[in-house]
């Protein structure tokens, strides 16, 4: 589990790269909080099943 959540943090960081788009932003658009964001990006915590598939459907 530890290597796909490694890897879905990589897609968010990419993508924000990519799109110059700050956590605030991005939280926004996903609906989530900054907090919960960071949580999933620094691997803090797992993002449930529905936060994975908005992440991966947003990013992709």
């Amino acid at each position: 589990m530890a290597e796909e959540f490694s890897s879905l943090a990589e897609e968010i960081i990419n993508y924000q790269k990519k799109h110059d788009m700050p956590d605030t932003l991005l939280a926004f658009n996903l609906h989530i909080s900054v907090e919960r964001l960071h949580d999933i990006k620094s691997m803090e915590s797992d993002p449930t099943a529905d936060e994975r598939k908005i992440i991966e459907d947003f990013i992709r």
